[in-house]
């Protein structure tokens, strides 16, 4: 396959779908995983980033050859240290060797502004990761402040809704009351350091698990009656903005109402077992495109109307080596040869050419560094599997056209 070739070509259309659809503006960001053997070099990750117009990337680790090619491109920079390195972050001498490594280093040319310590650590029962997450989040922003970057990168980690006692009605959200103990200095630390909390939330899940109750179209964002919240009299017509307020509600049960909430992973399978409905083409397509238009409306939620939403969509490459059903292995805007999964009917914000060579990985994914991070995100369903969330947007022809003739093109 002429990968260089390909990435020209496509690079052209990219140049040209900007002329034929309307910019989108709005502050999209994207997962960036790479659990997969046959992923483009970063280098060629690049355009493709811009092509959908996202500015924020989230890494699930701090690779350099990521962080080396994103330099001077103006795209802000999550990166994340695994759960498998909490308990070395106990050792504060560790963590600022880690901050110096893996985000420092870097700087100012790639714009990192934050760091996620784990990922879903109080969901997986795991006592050890969950007694070392705290200690690792307060060394490693102390760390920040000692190198006197604690200004311009903040410290979180991202959970999963199973995090909650109760998600329905939205007012009525809280957390698990075994978890209170833990969460309460999380919120703290949050709090007193001006970082925002994270939630991963997955309406594909709560459809999947229950498909005869819960509207397709409620969380697809598609046209539907929605629900009324009896007690704050909210209406919501998409399940997303349903679980962002019940996090807003727990939230504010412990007397933490203005945490700011981002989302850190939402998303929609193209395909899947024969067991995971729902898990379609189209509805992927309906879900993040339908979700994209609405992050670049700069439309809030019913409980935060004049809030924007900060959401990373997951993920921008389907991976090809991650464990479990094959929905895992779907998740996708981008098949690893660059060319959509399938259309969103938006353009980028701008075109770069990829004359650059293309390679990718033959073998198993480059371990991390030792001082780098986790390539172990892994399974998205096997942390939990109560998640909801929205929807999609239409097949534009003349950018699928477009993009037939880039692949006839380049072969």
């Amino acid at each position: 396959m002429e990968y260089t070739r390909f990435y020209h070509c496509a690079s052209l259309i990219l140049s040209i779908s900007g002329l034929v659809f309307p910019v989108m503006v709005g502050s999209i960001g994207i997962n960036y995983g790479q659990i997969a053997n046959n992923l483009p070099a970063p280098d060629n990750v690049v355009p493709l980033v811009k092509s959908i117009g996202a500015t924020k990337v989230k890494l699930y680790d701090a690779d350099p050859r990521v962080l080396k090619a994103f330099a001077n491109t103006g795209v802000e920079f999550i990166v994340g240290l695994g759960n498998e390195y909490l308990s070395k972050m106990r050792d504060p001498e560790k963590a600022q060797a880690w901050v110096k490594t893996n985000v420092q280093a870097y700087l100012p040319a790639t714009k990192i502004t934050c760091i996620t310590i784990g990922n879903e650590v109080l969901t997986f029962n795991d006592t050890g990761l969950t007694d070392n997450l705290f200690p690792a989040m307060q060394n490693i922003h102390t760390a920040l402040v000692n190198l006197g970057l604690d200004k311009q990168v903040s410290v979180t980690t991202a959970h999963s809704l199973a995090i909650l006692e109760m998600s329905y009605p939205p007012s009525a959200g809280s957390f698990r009351k075994d978890l209170v103990g833990c969460i309460t200095p999380l919120l703290n630390f949050h709090a007193k350091t001006n970082s925002p909390f994270l939630i991963n939330a997955y309406p594909f899940f709560a459809y999947k698990s229950n498909p005869k109750q819960i509207s397709l179209d409620f969380v697809l964002f598609q046209p539907n009656q929605g629900i009324v919240d009896s007690k704050s009299n909210f209406h919501y017509d998409n399940m997303l903005f349903a679980q962002i307020d019940a996090v807003h509600s727990a939230l504010a049960s412990l007397g933490y109402s203005k945490l700011p909430v981002h989302i850190s992973e939402t998303g929609w399978p193209s395909k899947g077992d024969a067991d995971e409905l729902g898990a379609t083409l189209e509805n992927a397509k309906k879900y993040n495109g339908n979700l994209f238009k609405i992050i670049c409306q700069r439309k809030g939620t019913p409980m935060r109307p004049n809030t924007d939403l900060n959401i990373y969509v997951f993920a921008l490459f389907n991976e090809n080596m991650k464990p479990g059903p094959a929905s895992e292995r779907n998740y996708g805007l981008f098949k690893p040869d660059g060319t959509p999964a399938y259309s969103l009917g938006i353009s980028g914000t701008d075109a770069v050419s990829a004359n650059t060579t293309t390679t990718t990985t033959t073998g198993a994914p480059a371990p991390p560094s030792p001082d780098s991070s986790s390539t172990g995100y892994l399974s998205i369903s096997a942390a939990v599997k109560e998640r909801c969330c929205s929807c999609i947007g239409q097949l534009l022809f003349p950018l699928l056209l477009l993009s037939y003739l880039a692949f006839r093109l380049a072969f």
